[in-house]
């Protein structure tokens, strides 16, 4: 009896150390969108050039880790002007700091389709923890691709930008451009059956 209890928490704890299913991002269904106001309207602009790697399986969440990049010079708000701004060092110095990341640290469940991504988010080499709220839209299997699955997330959250140096000098002031900016991260990810 005593060495089937073992076995068994032996087990459970194998496959809670086991990495979780690994899920490949859909990038021309995915979008990094952001939204910040100048003065009393919101600009609204997107990052087309990022990567990652997901871990996900709500039965593993200790397995369960996500990795995101976004290069900064794909920023795009429909504005070259501001594009070339946005990339310069008075907001994220493209040149200096290529890229920001996240790594998670650990993910949890809040409900059935809601769980919360702890992790650390680097902007311009400031590092800052953060919990991302990720929602499941949907799961289903593939109608066009065989033995393949769907999961759609989404990931809706708001950061300080004053807290990764984004804006510098006369731009550091929250005046004109706001200091919260609104992320919308819609992801599509499919794996093997």
């Amino acid at each position: 009896m005593v060495l089937a209890v073992a076995i068994t928490a032996m087990s459970t704890l194998t496959t809670n150390a086991q990495t979780a299913t690994k899920w490949k991002i859909d990038k021309a269904h995915t979008s990094v969108n952001f939204s910040i106001n100048h003065f009393f309207s919101a600009v609204t602009g997107k990052f087309s050039d990022f990567d990652g790697t997901i871990h996900f399986d709500p039965n593993n969440l200790n397995g369960s880790k996500a990795d995101f990049s976004v290069s900064i010079k794909s920023v795009n708000t429909d504005d070259a002007k501001r594009d070339r701004h946005l990339k310069s060092k008075d907001f994220f110095d493209a040149k200096t700091y290529p890229k920001m990341a996240f790594k998670s640290s650990k993910i949890e469940k809040k409900s059935d389709k809601e769980y919360l991504i702890y992790g650390k988010l680097t902007i311009r080499n400031k590092t800052k923890d953060v919990v991302l709220p990720m929602k499941i839209t949907g799961e289903m299997e593939h109608p066009m691709m065989k033995r393949t699955l769907i999961l759609g997330v989404v990931i809706d959250t708001t950061i300080d930008r004053t807290e990764y140096g984004v804006g510098t000098g006369d731009w550091a002031a929250t005046m004109v451009v706001g200091d919260k900016v609104k992320i919308h991260i819609p992801i599509e990810l499919n794996r093997k059956k």
